[in-house]
């Protein structure tokens, strides 16, 4: 039977993207490719974590990734519409099996070429038997445990921008079939102009069986303050697959971030990469100290860092976003 690892289990790899297309990026190009080469850096942990291969699309993307990452990442040449590969790539088994899902661009509001290639292409890199669903899924919509429990939103799932016929009934049975698991468990809503409709990894993360992390509002004034709120009480009247009560821990939201314009982004200390030696959370304001200390007693064999995520926020999200474990 299908099973996909929690995230915290040893990984054989890590995939990212080398951000790539100067029209897409404008003048953050630069700014989020040094971004990306430091989490690629911290995930490499000078040869004791991961090792992480990342595609670039174009020579002059392929030069400057292997300038800036030396040895910490293979290089790896290929065609893709932008680096969310943690939604047009595929989801990788416990059996060596890579599964594809259909890929519309978030409900149709950036559909790039190639990205529809992308699933196929790293499956066959990564010598995995590759099988397609006929189904729309981003994988940073879903978060599973490794023992039998999803959790999702419904904001993101059940709109009718994805698979416009899905019920909750519905979903279950395609999600149960495709990913080898036994429950699933639904919020509600998701963050504040989050152009993923509320994707699971801004909100909520596993960290370890029957332990869920989720983020406290910063102030009063968090632009996500009710939602948070809202998330953390569901959560905490849940159980998972296994009968579990879910033991839920909160730390601080980064509040209240804004782009140029002054509207509020999706930023979000949930957006974490868990590396075999390290976990990389993405920081953005000032409580990104106190989101790192409140992780660290979470992850006690792992170092956490936190490291600057405004310019691939400027994409539309962060380091879980562009990345997607190979298991072990």
């Amino acid at each position: 039977m299908t099973t996909i690892p929690a995230e915290w289990r040893p990984h054989k790899a890590i995939w990212t993207g080398w951000p790539s297309a100067a029209d897409l990026w404008g003048e953050d190009l630069e700014p989020a490719r040094a971004e990306v080469a430091a989490m690629v850096r911290a995930l490499w942990d000078e040869g004791r974590g991961d090792k992480v291969r990342i595609m670039a699309y174009g020579r002059e993307a392929e030069a400057t990734a292997k300038l800036a990452l030396g040895q910490a990442a293979d290089v790896i040449p290929g065609d893709f519409g932008d680096i969310w590969f943690r939604d047009s790539g595929p989801i990788f088994t416990s059996d060596g099996k890579a599964l594809g899902f259909q890929f519309n661009g978030w409900g149709g509001k950036y559909v790039l070429p190639h990205d529809d290639k992308v699933s196929a292409r790293m499956a066959l890199i990564a010598g995995a038997e590759f099988k397609m669903h006929d189904f729309i899924l981003e994988g940073g919509a879903i978060e599973m445990d490794g023992e039998g429990t999803l959790i999702t939103t419904r904001q993101c799932l059940l709109n009718p921008n994805r698979n416009a016929h899905w019920t909750e009934e519905g979903a279950e049975i395609a999600l149960k079939r495709a990913l080898g698991i036994e429950k699933v468990l639904w919020l509600d809503e998701g963050l504040m102009n989050d152009h993923t409709d509320g994707h699971i990894d801004n909100l909520a993360r596993f960290v370890a069986p029957g332990v869920v992390v989720c983020q406290a509002p910063f102030s009063r004034d968090d632009p996500n303050h009710d939602v948070l709120e809202e998330i953390a009480l569901a959560l905490g009247g849940m159980r998972d697959a296994q009968g579990r009560k879910l033991e839920v821990v909160r730390i601080p939201s980064p509040g209240a971030v804004e782009d140029e314009d002054g509207d509020a982004v999706p930023a979000s200390h949930m957006n974490f990469v868990i590396g075999n030696s390290t976990v990389v959370v993405p920081i953005y304001s000032g409580s990104g100290d106190d989101a790192v200390n409140a992780l660290a007693p979470l992850f006690p064999s792992r170092k956490v860092i936190g490291l600057s995520s405004h310019a691939i926020l400027t994409g539309g999200g962060s380091f879980h976003c562009i990345t997607q474990q190979e298991p072990a």
